[in-house]
């Protein structure tokens, strides 16, 4: 029975991680104003727990310490209780995520921190089995009481620590300091041979080692690095951290060879899993990385798609299994008795192509789909014909699915975040460069529409989620970043300069509210947002990469655009900020790494003008070209910088420049390639 005391504040949120919680018998409240402000009147320790709506083990310490009348007992008569969903608030699980880690040394969700009234953490950490927190709780409510002087001290000493993690170190070393090689050989050492990826498990791709690894291969012909890389990506796609049903990426794997996930599938996984994708069938040609592109992308459609053109958040990891209880993976895995009634006579051939063997089991007699074969290899060995292989598979896919939607489906997030649908904006033109698939080109334009429409505002301001028909919450950095990156690269597809004009407007909005100016970097907040207990960079690229990453690369490509140079110099200042750590821990740092190629090595600007220009453009779009800016037109136009003198009437002309220096303009694509390689 719940508490009669019962005032959990949740139930007007529309958060689905904060409605998951609007029923606990604990006294919630949602991040504000008001609750910090009670909590300082009333001189009582805050409890704020952190997490997000496919988080396995948040939905664990839910069901054994936040549904627990004895657990709220404890948190209610001690502590006003705030409950975050981290992919709203990313600003508040950044301060609070620095604060666990220093006092534990690790970090992760569910995040839980008790904090003095004036939103000062003294102790946290991440899940805790429910004795445990118990224990803590009364414990620190006892301290609080009797002796509250020793709180504040170890606040004030966790404070000083915050603040000196956001102290940027004067720098006088340029980016031309930096031995790629060494970068390399560092991240070399940690290459994993056998399964791809690094060593480490549990393994999470971090598609911008792989981006900056296949950008570093091509431009310095480094044949190794390349067959790492795709050594990688098959394993990872034959893995079943990939969904070989209805396609999609889980979000890491539990173990070495990418076999069993962690089953949320998140959105800004999927958006970037594309673009690699993209990128690597553009290099290599292997069919297998364009089916991998197109599978996840009908996933998306099918799953994570609004009718009005935006994108959802996630699916949960768990779902309700045969005796309707909530388990992880419930809705992925297969046991061999049901495969068999699926499959019939071609079960032997399935059983061997996706290892229901001891290779592909995971527990109590459940299979996750996993390859460990090339086609032709598999086809060889067994004696089957391509045609015939082909429609093999899409009938198991076919039979698979439906029964697959007989079960209990996972929980969907379905709030829509800025920066996320700008990564899967961006997802969906690196798709179309490389399929022509207009059907890609119209998704990501009804996508950047949607922004345009829903989440910014008249005074040029973007807002982070949308919800219900009401955007809510002032943007952050990584949300103007990764729209800007998207908005570039829907210009260089369509030609249309109303991208860059609207990116330019977001950059200055940027520079206007985010923008350090003595350390050249972006805060993570704007300076319109509520300060918190510190304001924050955010510099290491990690699942995502890091706002001021993105936004140092958006500088560079716009300050050619517009032939702005003071862009380039924040650009270049920003590089040079971190340039240490991209020294010492590089593989933190592989969406920097990408930039400094832009200025290490030969960077081009390829400008296509004439009645033919988007013709050419698409015969451009198809080899993987990573260190060239596109734009162009087809009738005569003072746009940009870039254009000015270069229309003749009825002639398609191509200029190649690099560095100031233009090249005679040539009239094919071929000869594009030949000056650029």
């Amino acid at each position: 029975m719940k508490s009669e005391k019962h005032t959990n504040s949740l139930i007007q949120e529309s958060s689905p991680y904060l409605l998951q919680h609007a029923h606990n018998p604990v006294n919630w409240y949602p991040w504000g104003s008001n609750i910090l402000e009670k909590a300082v009147a009333d001189n009582k320790l805050i409890i704020i727990s952190v997490g997000y709506a496919a988080c396995h083990w948040c939905h664990v310490m839910e069901h054994e310490s936040f549904e627990d009348e004895d657990v709220a007992e404890i948190m209610n008569s001690h502590y006003y209780n705030i409950k975050v969903d981290r992919e709203e608030r990313p600003d508040l699980d950044m301060v609070y995520m620095s604060a666990v880690q220093i006092m534990t040394g690790s970090g992760g969700w569910p995040m839980n921190i008790v904090a003095l009234p004036d939103g000062r953490p003294v102790w946290g950490g991440t899940y805790f089995k429910k004795d445990t927190w118990k224990s803590s709780l009364l414990q620190i409510a006892k301290l609080y009481k009797e002796n509250p002087e020793k709180l504040h001290e170890y606040a004030d000493k966790l404070s000083e620590g915050l603040k000196s993690m956001q102290l940027i170190p004067e720098s006088s070393a340029s980016e031309n300091d930096i031995s790629l090689d060494i970068i390399i050989e560092k991240l070399e050492k940690n290459f994993d041979w056998k399964y791809g990826g690094t060593k480490q498990v549990p393994k999470f791709v971090i598609p911008a080692n792989f981006e900056f690894l296949l950008k570093y291969a091509q431009l310095y012909k480094k044949e190794n690095v390349e067959e790492f890389v795709k050594l990688s990506l098959t394993k990872i796609s034959f893995g079943g951290i990939y969904d070989h049903i209805e396609g999609g990426f889980s979000r890491y794997s539990v173990d070495e060879k990418w076999h069993i996930p962690h089953f949320e599938k998140m959105l800004y996984d999927n958006a970037q899993m594309v673009s690699l994708y993209s990128k690597a069938y553009a290099l290599t040609n292997i069919d297998w990385y364009r089916e991998v592109v197109e599978q996840s992308l009908e996933f998306i459609k099918n799953n994570l798609t609004t009718k009005e053109g935006s994108f959802y958040s996630s699916l949960d990891a768990d779902s309700i299994n045969k005796k309707g209880q909530l388990k992880e993976g419930a809705f992925y895995t297969w046991e061999i008795d049901e495969l068999k009634e699926l499959l019939n006579e071609e079960f032997p051939i399935f059983k061997e192509y996706y290892n229901i063997n001891s290779y592909g089991k995971w527990e109590n007699n459940e299979y996750v789909l996993i390859r460990t074969q090339e086609d032709t290899t598999f086809l060889e060995e067994h004696k089957l014909n391509s045609a015939e292989f082909r429609k093999m598979k899409d009938n198991w896919s076919t039979s698979l699915s439906s029964k697959r939607n007989t079960r209990e489906k996972p929980r969907l997030d379905d709030k829509q975040l800025t920066s996320w649908n700008a990564l899967m904006l961006s997802g969906y033109v690196d798709a179309y460069k490389i399929t022509h698939n207009e059907d890609y080109l119209a998704i990501a334009l009804k996508n950047a529409y949607f922004i345009k429409k829903h989440l910014y505002k008249t005074e040029g301001n973007l807002q982070r989620s949308f919800k219900n028909g009401e955007s809510s919450i002032n943007g952050y950095l990584e949300d103007y970043a990764f729209l800007i990156e998207a908005c570039i690269k829907l210009y260089e597809v369509t030609f249309d300069f109303n991208w860059l004009t609207f990116s330019k407007d977001l950059i200055d909005c940027c520079i206007q509210n985010f923008h350090d100016p003595k350390s050249g970097l972006f805060y993570f907040t704007s300076k319109q947002d509520q300060p918190l207990i510190t304001r924050n960079y955010e510099l290491s690229d990690n699942v995502i990469p890091a706002s001021n990453s993105v936004m140092a690369q958006n500088l560079f490509k716009l300050s050619k655009y517009f032939g702005q140079k003071d862009f380039l110099t924040i650009s270049e200042k920003m590089l040079t900020a971190v340039t240490p750590q991209l020294k010492d821990y590089p593989q933190g740092y592989s969406n920097w790494l990408s930039l400094k190629l832009n200025f290490s090595h030969n960077f081009y600007d390829v400008v296509i003008m004439g009645p033919n220009a988007k013709d050419l453009l698409a015969k451009l779009h198809k080899a993987y070209l990573p260190n060239i800016l596109i734009a162009g037109s087809t009738v005569e136009s003072n746009s940009s910088p870039l254009f000015q003198n270069r229309f003749k009437e009825g002639e398609d002309l191509i200029y190649v420049c690099t560095n100031g220096t233009c090249q005679l303009p040539v009239k094919t694509i071929t000869s594009v390639l030949e000056l650029i390689k």
